[in-house]
């Protein structure tokens, strides 16, 4: 018994990086990489591209092909211009997809968004259907929309697949409708946008992962999008740096594999375009950097 309270206190603590070099470091995280994880967010947009642009199979495939050793799950966010291929070309490499419709304030492409999701995840290539990123979070819908649309997808397949809307974990217990919606929670936990300092950002994450919890009233949670970026301008207490993107990584690894937690790691690729909306940290999420390069 007195074995069992040790472990439960250690799965407490991140790993201990004292004393560890930077090259210490990126073993252990290229280690723990190739231990496998749950599963990523899929960056498909190459340098220059930017969402509103048609996207190739040849680049799904290829950046597929670097991801597939090390994941089980990927994650899209749209089902419009080429993404919609993302489920279909994972299930060619043996991953399984939470596929996406990225709903906005344009009833034209909510509209194709939902047709699309529902048509793929018919065709079997879809293992969760995800209605909607932050859409409550941005304010483009109101939550009744967001029902209906959460309805539509429902009705529409004729498969046995959960259906959910990804926001901001404090979402769901603010919006009990959607989170009773929902066949389980996603939910987007970010340590680093809420300002924590890197040394206390696994218990924070945890903290955020039980407020899920309640809100989800038993309903499994999936931590959809975490991350720490690897460069750019602090935010309060959270400091972007290598060293703290490696530390946060492994982290979230070991507390994946310790309390069985399904985790969508954010993100596989560096992709530029998304410093217009988050700042010079946002091109800098990447496990693989702009070129395709691991990091570590």
């Amino acid at each position: 018994m007195s074995y069992i309270r040790k472990e439960k206190r250690l799965a407490l603590a991140a790993l201990d990086y004292a004393g560890m070099s930077k090259k210490d470091l990126q073993k252990l995280a290229r280690e723990i990489l190739e231990e496998g994880m749950h599963g990523l967010c899929f960056s498909p947009y190459e340098e220059g591209q930017k969402p509103g642009d048609q996207i190739s199979e040849e680049q799904i495939r290829r950046r597929m092909e670097i991801i597939a050793p090390y994941t089980d799950w990927i994650r899209s966010f749209s089902c419009t211009e080429g993404n919609e291929e993302i489920p279909r070309i994972a299930r060619e490499f043996g991953i399984k997809s939470m596929a996406g419709a990225w709903l906005g304030d344009d009833p034209e492409i909510n509209a194709n968004e939902i047709k699309n999701l529902i048509e793929i995840t018919n065709q079997g290539y879809v293992d969760i259907a995800a209605v909607g990123n932050e859409v409550m979070l941005r304010g483009d819908l109101n939550e009744d929309q967001l029902l209906d649309f959460i309805q539509q997808v429902k009705d529409g397949i004729n498969v046995d697949v959960p259906v959910a809307y990804v926001d901001a974990y404090y979402e769901f217990a603010e919006r009990p409708r959607i989170a009773d919606a929902c066949d389980v929670i996603l939910a987007n936990c970010y340590p680093f946008w809420e300002g924590c300092d890197m040394d206390y950002s696994l218990l924070y994450i945890k903290d955020m992962y039980q407020r899920a919890l309640r809100a989800g009233n038993g309903k499994k949670v999936i931590i959809s999008e975490t991350g720490w970026p690897s460069q750019g301008t602090s935010l309060e207490g959270a400091y972007p740096s290598y060293e703290n993107y490696l530390k946060y990584f492994m982290n979230m690894m070991k507390w994946a594999q310790e309390d069985d937690i399904e985790i969508f790691y954010f993100s596989s690729f560096d992709e530029s375009w998304k410093v217009g909306a988050e700042g010079d940290v946002g091109a800098y999420w990447g496990l693989w950097d702009k070129d395709e390069q691991l990091k570590f």
